[in-house]
């Protein structure tokens, strides 16, 4: 099966991780900075940027892929998805500045809100009375 949101939103992560490690690299080449931040405020709060990516997205892909797998592709899923890659766009460039600003509030928000919203809809999804779990494919075949 197919799930066409997933692999959208996955393919939108690489590439966004990909920014995120080149917005650290560019300060690298240009410091020539080989390891950690070598005391550039602006490369550590870069790599902090990239490292809460990486933390917050394989669960979220994972929360995806399980819904989608459980319900399909609905509107409010894709709506999901587009929500949070437009949150972790906005966290790193508000994470540039040395203060608190909008992006990065509202990016972590954002963020968070796509996280509950989605284990909320696993957890009604796992434990709605209504739904019949059908038998997987390769077990159906063999009855």
């Amino acid at each position: 099966m197919l799930l066409p949101i997933t692999l959208t939103l996955a393919a939108a992560c690489a590439f966004l991780n990909l920014w995120l490690a080149t917005r650290c690299v560019r300060i690298r080449l240009a410091s020539k900075t080989l390891h950690g931040d070598g005391g550039d405020p602006l490369l550590a709060r870069r790599m902090r940027a990239q490292a809460n990516f990486v933390e917050y997205t394989p669960l979220v892909l994972i929360l995806f892929a399980l819904v989608e797998l459980a319900i399909g592709s609905p509107a409010w899923l894709w709506i999901m998805a587009c929500a949070y890659a437009v949150a972790r766009i906005a966290h790193p460039l508000g994470m540039d500045a040395d203060h608190p600003t909008p992006w990065r509030a509202v990016g972590a928000m954002l963020t968070w809100a796509v996280m509950v919203a989605l284990a909320i809809a696993a957890l009604y999804v796992a434990y709605s009375a209504t739904r019949e779990v059908p038998a997987p494919p390769a077990l159906a075949a063999q009855v």
